[in-house]
């Protein structure tokens, strides 16, 4: 079974930020992670709270998720762009990384489909 490695991202928006985060990562920072080649699984606001975001993506290993994320964030496109509008919103974030099947994978993009 071929896996890969998912990071899961969860943001703590500021209060009554969450549509206005949401329309910054959907309409600006979405379309260049994918110009990137970044493999998106799934982001939106959590079920619970709208205040409360979710990005999920997928990498090779630990290794190229910092590479990819090095090379991506150091570009003019995202530091000149919806970088400091999405930086703003964000109250705390966390991260947690772990091996999931491509099936798995696969399934989320299919229940979950953002775009």
């Amino acid at each position: 079974m071929t896996k890969k490695l998912i990071e899961i991202r969860t943001y703590k928006l500021k209060k009554g930020s969450g549509n206005k985060f949401h329309q910054l990562v959907a309409n600006q920072s979405m379309p260049l992670h994918l110009d990137w080649g970044m493999d998106v699984v799934v982001y939106g606001q959590s079920v619970h709270d709208e205040d409360a975001y979710f990005l999920i993506r997928a990498y090779d290993s630990l290794e190229h998720l910092e590479f990819s994320q090095n090379e991506f964030y150091a570009t003019e496109q995202w530091r000149n762009g919806p970088r400091q509008g999405i930086v703003d919103l964000i109250e705390s974030d966390v991260n947690a990384t772990l091996w999931l099947s491509n099936e798995a994978i696969e399934s989320m993009k299919l229940s979950f489909q953002t775009w």
